[in-house]
């Protein structure tokens, strides 16, 4: 069993309603960035592995005949299929299933994703794995991870208001063993079948009206968060609360941009593949 709560279930259950609110802001031009790198048809049927609230399946379904978005967080894909059917969306189907095990067959997609997902994975080998079965010949795939907290001034901003409410803490170092190592997230798609891999750098930049919007954008939609509030209590929480809201206050003005960095891995199933 993964030691990281960010691989259970629950801590996304935990955080879907804000997550659903606040999260697309961050997300969604990484979506918009992997749809481009894709090259999707109107034919073309496509899997969303850990796909939360649906950043990438809802900026999908109507570019593409089916969307089959993947999570084992039913409380995001309720969210999900909200967000589809207040669209008008009829094209997206949600199942809940672990990403590691996928429930199709071999060679049924044209393209799969995992956007911030299969990152978490406690066996990424398995994640890899599973987008390759499931695609067809040909097919492509793109996937998503978190550059180095120190190559994002708004990841390195929360972290600063973190440090504030508690003073031991930590600055998170680089993963060299994790996706947000370039050379790895590279190794590991080749590793499983995949050609023609290539790992581009993508960044955005994100403004906001107060501190205050800060402050919901970057905790509300934060799954890992979500989980040090219960653990704390309430007290506990509205006392951290407090001193990062004074922080960002002090140290965040308005309407000034903060960055934020991904990997994008393409790759694609070599044609004549099929078993």
């Amino acid at each position: 069993m993964s030691a990281n709560p960010l691989a259970t279930a629950e801590s996304w259950d935990l955080a879907a309603e804000d997550y659903a609110e606040f999260a697309p802001a961050i997300t969604r031009p990484f979506s918009a960035r992997a749809l481009e790198l894709a090259g999707l048809t109107p034919t073309s049927r496509i899997i969303d592995v850990a796909a939360g609230t649906g950043s990438l399946s809802l900026s999908a379904a109507g570019q593409v005949a089916s969307v089959h978005a993947i999570d084992f967080s039913a409380s995001m894909l309720a969210r999900l299929r909200d967000g589809a059917g207040a669209a008008g969306f009829a094209n997206v189907e949600t199942v809940v299933a672990d990403g590691q095990a996928l429930p199709f067959e071999d060679d049924r997609f044209d393209a799969a994703f995992s956007m911030f997902g299969l990152m978490f994975f406690p066996d990424r080998a398995k994640g890899f794995a599973e987008l390759y079965r499931v695609l067809r010949p040909g097919g492509v795939a793109v996937v998503s991870s978190w550059a180095p907290i120190a190559d994002s001034p708004l990841m390195m901003k929360m972290f600063a208001a973190c440090a504030a409410a508690d003073p031991e803490l930590q600055e998170p170092q680089p993963d060299f063993l994790g996706l947000e190592n370039p050379e790895v997230f590279a190794s590991e798609m080749l590793a499983v079948g995949f050609v023609g891999v290539t790992i581009q750098r993508h960044s955005t930049s994100l403004v906001f009206d107060s501190a205050g919007h800060l402050w919901d954008t970057m905790v509300l939609s934060s799954a890992a968060m979500q989980m040090v509030r219960r653990a704390d209590g309430e007290k506990l929480w509205d006392e951290r609360a407090k001193a990062m809201r004074d922080y960002l206050s002090a140290n965040y003005r308005p309407n000034s941009p903060l960055s934020t960095t991904a990997f994008l891995g393409i790759a694609h199933k070599p044609r004549g593949s099929a078993e």
